[in-house]
């Protein structure tokens, strides 16, 4: 699990490709401190597993899921990357809860400045991850905890603080680029025990041999939808 508060900005060192398999060297200063084989790090967002490192570079393996979902298979020798490592159990909870399993990929088509601030318009590939972004909550964009602003027409908009800008891939995306998108996982949750057996006509059994009232009338009807 992840924070989405980026430790460092890592640059490809190399890519190795076959079909849609990639190996990614990774160059490296903080998240290389502790590392361990195995230890799991979030590229862009995605979590990826180092199978390989010495105290500048680390290495990762794609498989071609992760290739056909995310951003990654984009990158270039001397592409920039954000980098986290997963949380520690006594470390402070700053972002939001980001596992790391991308939903889909967004084109930023915009940019304006906001006095101090950037504000990105962003249009998700696929019209359905909509359903996870909601005004004033939480989505991960290549891998950083950021606030929706504002979400309609087809795209939606974050504020970036000159600190993130500074500190991110952010500060070198242009229209037409892509981002990696996912989106709080508190809704995927919802959104499954709402639905939990209804796309094929299934009751829902709560265990106790009767079947659980909780559905999205029951829910709207006592003011919680």
């Amino acid at each position: 699990m992840f924070t989405g508060l980026i430790e460092e900005i890592g640059t490809m060192k190399s890519i190795g490709r076959k079909g849609e398999a990639m190996l990614l060297e990774i160059s490296a200063r903080v998240v290389t401190e502790d590392i361990k084989i195995g230890d799991s790090i979030a590229v862009n967002g995605v979590c990826l597993t180092a199978t390989a490192f010495d105290t500048s570079s680390f290495t990762v393996d794609v498989m071609p899921e992760t290739y056909r979902n995310t951003n990654l298979k984009d990158l270039k020798p001397g592409s920039r990357v954000n980098l986290e490592r997963a949380m520690a159990a006594n470390g402070r909870f700053g972002g939001h809860i980001v596992q790391g399993h991308v939903d889909g990929v967004g084109k930023i088509v915009g940019t304006n400045r906001d006095q101090n601030a950037v504000v990105y318009e962003i249009v998700p590939l696929r019209s359905s991850l909509f359903k996870y972004i909601i005004p004033k909550g939480s989505v991960a964009v290549d891998g950083i905890s950021l606030t929706v602003v504002e979400a309609g027409g087809g795209k939606f908009k974050v504020s970036i603080i000159p600190h993130t800008l500074a500190e991110t891939v952010l500060a070198f995306k242009r229209p037409g680029d892509t981002v990696n998108l996912e989106g709080d996982v508190l809704g995927k949750y919802v959104e499954h025990l709402l639905l939990y057996g209804k796309e094929h006509g299934e009751p829902e059994d709560d265990g106790s041999g009767s079947m659980s009232g909780i559905d999205l009338p029951f829910l709207a009807a006592n003011g919680f939808a």
